[in-house]
């Protein structure tokens, strides 16, 4: 029986979330059985890895934190386009 979490994200084929008004690429790695995220539309790469939705939500939170608070101390703008509004 499928849990919640595993049917939002299709383990087959890439998949998307938004987190921060940012939207990240899902994609399964067979090979180290983990979900990996990158952030799209920024000016350089924010990626990360976790098992199940509730880690990427918690890891993509804190990669997006990092690389905000980056792009403010070298005074750049975070992305090429403008975050996701709900």
């Amino acid at each position: 029986m499928a849990t919640r979490e595993s049917k939002q994200i299709d383990r087959q084929r890439p998949g998307t979330m938004e987190i921060g008004g940012y939207r990240a690429i899902i994609q399964f790695d067979p090979d180290i059985e983990m979900f990996r995220c990158e952030f799209v539309g920024l000016n350089g790469g924010a990626d990360f890895y976790a098992r199940d939705v509730s880690g990427l939500r918690r890891e993509g939170a804190l990669s997006l934190r990092v690389f905000l608070e980056m792009c403010e101390e070298d005074g750049v703008e975070p992305g090429r386009f403008a975050p996701v509004m709900a």
